[in-house]
């Protein structure tokens, strides 16, 4: 579905929301500083909330143009930026316009959560606000700090579980390859801590990729730093889940980015994923790989 009224283009959703319908509640990112992420960059897309008689106008027009959707992703980049009583003014005027709606997410940086309570985001729970897809692209410090990411592991572990304690599902992303050649192991034994203690509800791997060149990026890296390749990130993403301790995540490897489609629940998956990266290291003839053609954001 995807409709939206009077969009600021470009606006992305992840994946599994491509049958939400998308109500723009702000537009671009908040923070927009990390070197790996282009989707904001263009100078319209400067970060602003939209007012709110705008959103309420195009909450009721769209329930009179689709009165049968179930799910709605509030973009863009961080929407819970906006205070809990505007989100929540938001949240009523879904419910009261659109009762077959089931569940409202968002993409949320984790300090959009930091200066909201527990207490403040069960509100938000109970007004339907069900699911937040969490950018944490690594576990490590240093790789962190390299790509401006504006977060740390205790700040992602922290707004991860405060999310988690309000009852909200948390979906957790990770970004295989972040680290390059040099901080490849921490990043990988970082971020599978960071996936132990959170316990996602949903956790999800893509690969940094640079349609618009790595110029921004690799600027922040020493200059002997390369971008790991094909066996390499599968290695990567071998160690990652092989420090995995986790009791029932879903696990989604199968973005275009990634060269290998990867699905399970983990743990009790574990190990056949493993098998697969495996297989796909010593006999990559016998599994079936994308193309560098296919692959894309």
């Amino acid at each position: 579905m995807n409709t939206i009224i009077n969009p600021i283009d470009p606006v992305f959703r992840p994946p599994s929301e491509a049958n939400s319908l998308i109500l723009q509640v702000t537009n671009g990112c908040s923070w927009n500083k990390c070197t790996y992420c282009e989707m904001y960059t263009d100078p319209h897309k400067k970060f602003a909330t939209k007012k709110v008689d705008q959103i309420l106008k195009a909450i009721k027009k769209l329930a009179h143009l689709y009165p049968e959707v179930r799910r709605i992703f509030l973009a863009d980049g961080d929407a819970m930026v906006l205070s809990t009583r505007r989100l929540l003014e938001i949240l009523s005027a879904i419910t009261d316009n659109f009762p077959e709606v089931s569940r409202v997410s968002t993409y949320c940086l984790p300090s959009n959560v930091k200066n909201k309570s527990v207490s403040e985001l069960s509100e938000l729970n109970s007004a339907g606000l069900k699911l937040v897809y969490i950018g944490a692209e690594s576990g490590d410090d240093e790789v962190l700090h390299r790509v401006q990411k504006g977060e740390t592991f205790a700040t992602t572990v922290s707004a991860i579980n405060k999310i988690s304690e309000a009852n909200i599902k948390s979906s957790v992303m990770l970004l295989n390859g972040l680290g390059g050649n040099l901080y490849s192991e921490q990043h990988a034994l970082n971020s599978a801590k960071l996936a132990n203690e959170t316990q996602p509800n949903y956790l999800a791997t893509l690969v940094v990729s640079f349609p618009k060149g790595k110029t921004r990026f690799l600027q922040h890296f020493p200059p002997e730093f390369r971008l790991l390749d094909q066996q390499s990130l599968f290695c990567e993403m071998e160690m990652f889940l092989s420090h995995c301790e986790l009791k029932n995540s879903i696990f989604r490897s199968d973005h275009a980015s990634n060269y290998l489609v990867l699905k399970g629940v983990l743990g009790k998956d574990k190990e056949k994923l493993i098998n697969q990266l495996r297989t796909a290291q010593s006999q990559p003839e016998n599994v079936q790989l994308r193309e560098e053609w296919q692959r894309g954001l």
